[in-house]
């Protein structure tokens, strides 16, 4: 009876692990034969697993999504991961979500073995949160939109500008940002044929949702640099390139993804993209960055700075 049990939680461990399972490998996996992998199957079943057979070629076993949630099979470093997530969670930008974070982490804790509750307490007892501050959002309206962008169905939703204009936006979803502080979600804008940057707390979605629509090519590779440079530099009325003689990795340190995007030029230096809706603070930021640097454009920084520089040295006694 051991044994079979034993058999049953490693079963249950490999369906987890892997959307679709050949019953030959299952049995090979677990060194039972086809027929005994049914069998553990039909017990998985009777346990409410919601365990989905089909033949052919491309046939096997895959574990679906039930009416109820059965016990989920964690080894120690997921169940440290899940728990420390929901402590995490608890102090979020979702609204809403730190009641059920907190609900969630007590029923989890409660089936902890002592060792794993000790190292989700050592963490806890030191760590020290900090309010993430600025707006929240709507967790309904983020699982609307993130299932969108996963099954490929049109949005149409009510947003506010920055300036507090309201407008109807028709959008191709294509991927949910969060930047720590701010979700933000990147698609087409059919309206205005171009990929666009929305702040999800300031949309609210219009239901139903689509028609399903073919993927688009993504707006960039590297989509996460692209989402630091609309964050940080397009957003903004003066957008900086500046080369900083520094290595990227040093730089990055200083500047974070979502104050402006660095990239490397050569070892020891590389491009900064950064922007600001006014020209002395962006002159100033660069400034105190505490590398050389060379501003590329626009020009109307390069004049400010050359008045600052004069300005300084007229304050230090120097003639300019």
């Amino acid at each position: 009876m051991i044994q079979t049990s034993a058999r049953l939680l490693k079963l249950l461990s490999l369906l987890q692990s892997r959307r679709n399972w050949p019953g030959a490998d299952l049995a090979r996996r677990l060194e039972v034969d086809v027929r005994t992998v049914r069998r553990d199957v039909d017990k998985l079943r009777r346990l409410g697993y919601p365990i989905h057979a089909s033949t052919g070629s491309t046939g096997g076993y895959r574990l679906g999504a039930g009416a109820a949630l059965p016990p989920l099979l964690l080894d120690d470093d997921e169940a440290v991961a899940v728990a420390v997530g929901l402590r995490t969670a608890a102090g979020g930008t979702v609204a809403g979500i730190a009641e059920t974070s907190v609900r969630a982490l007590a029923k989890l804790e409660q089936v902890l073995p002592a060792r794993l509750r000790h190292r989700v307490n050592a963490l806890q007892s030191v760590l020290v949160p900090l309010a993430a501050g600025g707006p929240t959002v709507d967790p309904a309206a983020l699982t609307l939109i993130a299932a969108a962008c996963r099954d490929h169905d049109r949005l149409r939703f009510d947003y506010r500008d920055h300036d507090g204009t309201e407008s109807v936006r028709a959008v191709e979803p294509h991927r949910l940002v969060h930047t720590g502080r701010r979700w933000y979600l990147v698609g087409w804008d059919l309206d205005r044929a171009d990929w666009r940057m929305f702040r999800v707390d300031r949309l609210e979605p219009r239901t139903p949702i689509g028609p399903r629509f073919s993927p688009r090519e993504p707006p960039a590779e590297d989509l996460a640099a692209y989402a630091s440079y609309g964050v940080s530099t397009g957003a903004y009325r003066y957008r900086a390139t500046v080369t900083v003689h520094a290595p990227a990795e040093t730089v990055a340190e200083r500047i974070p993804p979502t104050v402006g995007t660095v990239v490397a030029a050569g070892s020891a230096s590389c491009r900064l993209f950064v922007g600001a809706n006014d020209l002395d603070g962006l002159a100033l930021h660069i400034g105190l960055l505490g590398f050389e640097f060379q501003v590329v454009e626009p020009p109307e920084l390069v004049e400010r700075l050359r008045h600052l520089a004069d300005r300084v040295q007229r304050a230090v006694g120097q003639p300019p």
